[in-house]
Parts: C-alpha cells; sequence; structure tokens
C-alpha cells in the first residue's frame, strides 16, 4: 500500500551493487527491485537522505552521484534504468573505490552526515575485501551486507558492522521482501540517530529523542509541540541540558504534532530541530465479543482487546425475546467471564460495556444460544460386522433432535462424516484397514446449535476380525 514518507533521516546511503558476470539477469533485475523498495519511504534532498550506487564489476563504476536525484520519482527511475556491466567479481576494489566517493564533494557526498553501505552480494568476491572493509567502518561507515547466495558466514559477519544478527542477512533472491522493513528500520537507526525523532508512538504519547548537543551546565532544550492543522494549540515545555529524550502525552489520536526543539546554549548556537509526529488510531474495546462452551445452563463470553484505558467490563444479559436482564461487573484485566444459571434451548442476547478511565462508555453484542437438557449421545458401541467393516450404535440423545452427525477420523485414508435422521440409532463405518486406531465420534444435532459428542477411538486388530473400543467421552 502507499507509505509515509520518513523525514526527519539525513545520512548518505551507498548501495554496493554486484553488477558482474556472476549474477543472472533475474538475479539482477530482483536486487534493483529490493533497493528501490528499502529507500522508497525516506524523503531525498540536500537536508534529508541521499542516495548512490557503485558497481563491482572488473572496473567499479558510479552509476550517479549522491546529489543527483532529489525526488522519490527520479530516483526511482534512475534506479530501474540502471544496467548490468558484466566482468569480474572485484568487490575489494569497489570498497576502496566507495570510500573514495564516500567523502567526495564532486560525488556529492556531505561532511558531518551518517554514513551506511547496503552490499547486495551473491557471496562471491574474486578480491580481498577484508582490509578495505575495515577501513570504510573505521572512518565510521555502517556497513550491512545482504547475501543473496551461499557466501561465507565467518567471512561475511566479520565484514558487516556489528553485531552481525542486526547488519548481515542469508536470503534467497525471491525473499528479498521478507526482510525489507527490518533492513530499513536498522538503516534509519541509524541516520535518525543524529536528529530530533520520535519512537514508542502510541494513540495518545510519543517519546522524542535527539542527540547530546548541551550538558546540565551549557544550557537547557524549549520543546514546543502542536497540532499541525491548529498551531495556535502550542504547548512548551523545558527540558534540562543533560536530557535527550522527553516523553510527551494525553495527546489526541490520529493526530499529526509539529514538534520544535530549540537548544538554549550559553556558549554557542545550535539551530532549532523540527520533526512532525502522527499519533496511532485509537484502540477501542470490546472490538470482538465471542461464545464459547455453552451448555444447557451456562456459556462463556470472551473478549477483545484488553486495555490499559478500560478500568472495567460490565456484561448484561437477557433472553430474546424479552426485557428481563442481569448484570455481571468484571475487573479491567479480564477478557473473559461465564454467565451461569441460565434457561436451556434459549437465545440470549448478551452485551458486553466497556468503562474507560476517562468515564466514557463502548459497548458490543452477540447472541447465544444454550443447549437443551441432556443433549448429549450416550452409550456409543461396537460391533464387528466383518473385514475392515464395524457398526456404531448409541442411545438417544434428549430433547427435538433434528438428526446425528457420526464423523469417522480414519488413522489411514480419508475422513468421513455421516448424517442420519432422528430416529436412526446406528451406522456402518467401512474402509477400517486392520491394525489401525480410528476416532468415531457421534452428536446430536438441535435446532440452535449441535449438541455434547461422543467419542471413542476404535484399534482394527491386525490378522483376525474383532475389533477394540476404549471410551473417550
Amino acid at each position: 500500500g502507499p507509505q509515509l514518507s520518513i523525514s526527519n533521516s539525513e545520512g548518505d546511503l551507498l548501495f554496493l551493487l554486484d553488477s558482474s558476470g556472476s549474477v543472472s539477469y533475474y538475479e539482477f533485475s530482483r536486487v534493483k527491485e529490493f533497493m528501490w523498495d528499502l529507500v522508497q519511504p525516506f524523503a531525498f534532498g540536500p537536508k534529508d537522505v541521499q542516495t548512490s550506487i557503485i558497481h563491482i564489476s572488473t572496473t567499479p563504476t558510479m552509476e550517479f552521484p549522491f546529489d543527483r536525484y532529489l525526488s522519490s520519482g527520479t530516483l526511482q527511475q534512475a534506479i530501474r534504468d540502471t544496467q548490468q556491466l558484466m566482468g569480474d567479481t572485484n568487490t575489494g576494489k569497489a570498497l576502496s573505490y566507495a570510500k573514495e566517493k564516500f567523502f567526495s564533494d564532486e560525488a556529492g557526498a556531505r561532511p558531518d552526515v551518517p554514513k551506511v553501505l547496503v552490499w547486495v552480494t551473491d557471496g562471491f568476491s574474486t578480491d580481498d575485501i577484508s582490509e578495505p572493509m575495515q577501513l570504510l567502518k573505521d572512518m565510521g561507515v555502517t556497513v550491512f551486507i545482504v547475501s543473496t547466495g551461499r557466501g561465507n558466514y565467518l567471512e561475511l559477519s566479520a565484514a558487516a558492522s556489528q553485531p552481525p544478527e542486526k547488519h548481515l542477512h542469508f536470503v534467497d533472491v525471491d525473499d528479498l521482501p521478507i526482510i525489507t522493513k527490518e533492513l530499513r528500520d536498522a538503516i534509519l537507526d541509524v541516520i535518525q540517530a543524529n536528529r530530533l525523532h520520535a519512537v514508542d508512538i502510541t494513540s495518545s504519547s510519543f517519546r522524542l529523542m535527539w542527540p547530546k548537543l548541551l550538558s546540565q551546565e551549557t544550557g537547557y532544550y524549549t520543546l514546543e509541540y502542536a497540532p499541525t492543522d491548529d498551531l495556535a494549540r502550542k504547548r512548551t515545555n523545558q527540558v534540562s541540558g543533560a536530557h535527550t529524550s522527553f516523553m510527551l502525552s494525553n495527546l489526541a489520536p490520529e493526530t499529526t504534532y509539529e514538534v520544535a526543539l530549540i537548544p538554549e546554549s550559553n556558549i554557542h548556537y545550535f539551530p532549532p530541530q523540527t520533526t512532525r509526529v502522527t499519533t496511532l488510531a485509537e484502540e477501542i474495546s470490546p472490538a470482538q465479543v465471542l461464545i464459547s462452551e455453552s451448555g444447557p445452563h451456562s456459556f462463556l463470553v470472551s473478549w477483545a482487546p484488553t486495555l490499559d484505558s478500560v478500568i472495567g467490563y460490565q456484561i448484561l444479559y437477557g433472553p430474546l425475546p424479552g426485557n428481563s436482564v442481569k448484570l455481571l461487573e468484571v475487573d479491567g484485566k479480564h477478557n473473559s467471564t461465564v454467565v451461569e444459571n441460565l434457561a436451556p434451548n434459549t437465545t440470549y442476547l448478551v452485551t458486553v460495556t466497556a468503562i474507560y478511565k476517562s468515564g466514557r462508555e463502548k459497548s458490543l453484542s452477540a447472541k447465544a444460544c444454550t443447549q437443551e437438557e441432556g443433549s448429549k449421545v450416550r452409550h456409543l458401541r461396537f460391533e464387528d460386522m466383518g473385514p475392515n467393516t464395524l457398526k456404531a450404535s448409541w442411545d438417544s440423545a434428549d430433547g427435538k433432535v433434528l438428526g446425528y452427525r457420526v464423523r469417522c477420523r480414519r488413522q489411514t485414508g480419508p475422513s468421513s462424516v455421516i448424517s442420519v435422521s432422528p430416529q436412526i440409532h446406528s451406522v456402518l463405518l467401512t474402509d477400517l484397514a486392520s491394525g489401525t486406531t480410528n476416532k468415531v465420534c457421534v452428536k446430536p444435532m438441535y435446532k440452535n446449535q449441535p449438541g455434547k459428542g461422543l467419542c471413542r477411538m476404535v484399534h482394527m486388530q491386525p490378522g483376525e476380525l474383532g475389533c477394540k473400543a476404549e471410551s473417550r467421552g
């Protein structure tokens, strides 16, 4: 679906793309799709993310400089237009070339922004990579490696930034989409670290994080925030210079806030940092109500989700039609309760109401049916009727039975279900291989729902006639 643009990220992102003859045309095109999916939500520009591609081939080549494409549309087209060069897999050479370009003005790279290298490889290189890779990391570049081939784990985990579980992925070329979000989030952690940004976003709060610019002695921060569509409702907080995070709470759900962090330093000027954060939609409870474990005089009511903002639930229930209603009250931490002392074979309307700490209420209803009294099959027994065949018989269930459903789960061969009319109390079961154990269940059917079934396991003795049954109620 459409993704929101991710701003508040500043960094130079370089793809090291295996463009050599060891990569098939199909793999090359899948990797290009993956590169685009990975960067598509970023905001591009001189104050945001810039990206470039270096080809690994006999001689490394830069596809375009970092500052060439400053919009998603032009960058997407540039990635699509990238052609495979073929040639040798001289990755070490390409890494040395990347080190020059990462810190070069004419390649459009910027000083003092985070540098991220994403190397997509089929795990094969003709020259040494360890030394040029170490030099890159020593210069502060964060290295992510995606291996779509066999690849030597020890060599690649030493080449990637630490820890490898965050920076190294082994994945088949067709499964690249599986790792896209995880890799993008890890890249964001690197390029957002030196900008004001929000984490732990909920429907009513988020935590702001920013780099350490001041100390307790050198000044303080002023935080200003307001809904984008109502900037007149600006609120202000002062935060100690020793802090690098602050929690904003009591916010409105599904609302975009403009946030500004103003470092008030008594030594030198720091420009204000701004970000835009949208709170999540509010979670509502109950969003669903389920009825289960129905008997003649009781059933279980459960609901979801349970929320910290709910202090308690009220369960109202009464027979339909009718207007006699009873009330149960349950603590806000619980998500189910048993309703008892009910009339058999009756439809009830059950309403679960959440009482929020704020005083507001939210209700959801469901219908529930109790079973008929004694709506259970009794005395299921078996009689041998020749090779691989049994007769199953039972005593009738109480109440107004509409029929019986007999299910046979064979240890070998298909399961079967036979429905019979209420006057019939036996069926023939065939194709029961000798030496197998099979499960037979009989359930009475009523107007509102099935009654309680009775199940037994039947073992077909091998070699001779005769069967052995164990009862399972």
